[in-house]
């Protein structure tokens, strides 16, 4: 682990715009994570829609969000991951990069256990006949997305307070 991260530190100064990039990028791949789903948490709450509404909002969101949100997030865990790996002899520091790794890991567990299934069962409905206990899925889905957008949220705050540490030297 030591020489790993002298060889990061050495292809990456502290003070390089290589550092400042990684730690922006970084930042910028959660907090798009963490904005769509704010986005979807403020906006489009299903509580009061109609079964077709919801049906039709829903798969048309899961086409478009299932597969790049989830990238998105394994490539912000990869960049934080570098960033831990370069900072093992700060202390606080490298326990700030951890635990947004953990929010950040937390938060994708969530998706494929709890709300990725039920994006496979509304999948296969069709709008005009959901299934009979549609509302209950559709309320066990937005728990476990309210839980995963603080999650989400809570891994940003935390990067950002490490990248934070990272530059104060």
């Amino acid at each position: 682990m030591a020489v790993l991260s002298q060889t990061l530190r050495t292809l990456i100064p502290p003070s390089s715009i290589s550092l400042a990039m990684l730690q922006t990028v970084a930042i910028l791949l959660l907090a798009l994570v963490a904005g769509a789903t704010f986005g979807i948490w403020r906006g489009y709450n299903p509580a009061g829609w109609t079964p077709h509404a919801f049906v039709e909002v829903h798969q048309t969101a899961v086409r478009g969000l299932n597969a790049l949100l989830p990238g998105i997030a394994m490539a912000s865990l990869a960049l934080t991951l570098l960033l831990a790996l370069r900072s093992p002899q700060r202390g606080a520091v490298l326990a700030a990069y951890l635990l947004a790794i953990a929010l950040t890991i937390a938060g994708g567990l969530v998706t494929r256990l709890a709300n990725q299934p039920i994006n496979a069962q509304v999948m296969t409905w069709s709008a005009a006949a959901p299934a009979a206990d549609w509302a209950q899925l559709r309320d066990t889905w937005w728990f476990w997305h309210v839980v995963r957008t603080l999650v989400a949220m809570a891994a940003l705050v935390v990067l950002i307070l490490a990248i934070l540490g990272d530059r104060a030297r």
